[in-house]
């Protein structure tokens, strides 16, 4: 992701190598969604369209876990050389949500 600033009070500025890669899988994804509501729109299978939901929610664990590997390899490392417990924390608290 692009460097940016986040609301919680880091030591660090959050520099990610993986945008553009993030950005092409997340526009797939949305692409895939529109794809399915069609597929409702038209009376599909539901079988058919389940299976497809089941692609794009694949889709987007894959997107979290890239954005996830590359928060670990840049922000935490930083985080974690500058004693910075919140950016750990909130890392905790981020993975609980996004495996819910």
């Amino acid at each position: 992701m692009e460097e940016q600033k986040h609301p919680h009070e880091h030591q660090h500025i959050h520099a990610h190598e993986q945008t553009q890669a993030v950005l092409n899988r997340m526009s797939r994804a949305i692409g895939h969604m529109e794809a399915v509501k069609r597929m409702v729109e038209d009376g599909r299978d539901c079988s058919e369209v389940l299976v497809q939901i089941a692609a794009v929610r694949s889709a987007i664990n894959n997107i979290g876990k890239i954005i996830l590997e590359d928060h670990i390899s840049h922000c935490i490392v930083d985080a974690v050389e500058n004693g910075d417990q919140q950016a750990l924390d909130d890392l905790k608290n981020a993975i609980g949500q996004f495996v819910k």
